[in-house]
């Protein structure tokens, strides 16, 4: 595929369906003390309900095992920063590219054939009500590839899924100085990783999506998720993946 073709491709809307997904009536490994401390990559969209300020937060610093590529201290969280209660809200986790979620414990997986254009794996975290001045904390379990880049984002969304009130990413995990001979190597949120060894072929063979999705925080040419308006109807509904559009594509259909 031409560049110039993953460019438009990139700047389009795209969907993806996401069947029905029956979400838990309480999250067990959730709970009300305070999350991880990096909002980095997060956009509020649709708007909240009066006194409603939902937002996430993502560890800044996460390890992997060089052998297992299993993730140590991979925390995340969601946040009410307002002054009434949320209602139902569900959040989501969705790996891309190098960065596959294994496991959310006290959350509902998304099957393989309904996972948002461009991810590999995802779950869906469901809350009758988050109070003002709370917030529930979530531990994942996944797995990096250090040969690859790898991002993880994290919507927010209404309890009927017509709205995504906030996204955080997908927002990148990685490192400058891969150290390959080590027993682990530590990741940054927010910065692109830098593989170890050459990525390999095999990337090569899972279509050209994983190249069309963009990372917040990339070039002019490229806009983050949600600064032209994003949105991931899922939990108990069909659902839509929205990426950017640009700016002007968007006025001009106005």
């Amino acid at each position: 595929m031409s560049s110039r073709r993953q460019a438009k491709i990139a700047a389009s809307l795209l969907t993806a369906t996401i069947s029905t997904v029956m979400v838990l009536p309480f999250t067990a490994t959730a709970d009300d003390g305070p999350g991880p401390g990096s909002d980095k990559g997060g956009k509020a969209m649709s708007a909240a309900p009066s006194g409603v300020k939902l937002t996430t937060g993502l560890s800044e610093k996460i390890s992997v095992d060089n052998k297992t590529r299993e993730t140590n201290d991979l925390v995340a969280s969601v946040s009410n920063q307002g002054s009434k209660g949320s209602g139902k809200i569900n959040l989501l986790v969705v790996g891309f590219d190098g960065m596959v979620i294994k496991d959310v414990p006290g959350c509902t997986a998304i099957g393989t054939a309904d996972l948002p254009k461009g991810s590999n794996s995802g779950f869906t975290c469901g809350t009758a009500d988050l109070a003002a001045g709370k917030s529930r904390t979530y531990k994942i379990l996944a797995t990096f590839d250090l040969t690859r880049t790898g991002k993880i984002c994290l919507p927010v969304t209404t309890g009927d899924g017509k709205k995504t009130l906030w996204q955080q990413g997908p927002v990148p995990f990685g490192t400058t100085s891969p150290s390959p001979n080590a027993p682990v190597t530590p990741l940054l949120l927010g910065t692109e990783n830098k593989p170890a060894t050459p990525a390999s072929d095999q990337g090569d063979d899972q279509g050209d999506d994983r190249k069309d999705l963009p990372s917040t925080g990339v070039g002019d040419d490229v806009l983050p998720l949600g600064t032209a308006g994003a949105a991931l109807l899922a939990a108990g509904a069909a659902g839509l993946w929205w990426a950017t559009r640009t700016s002007a594509e968007r006025t001009r259909k106005s």
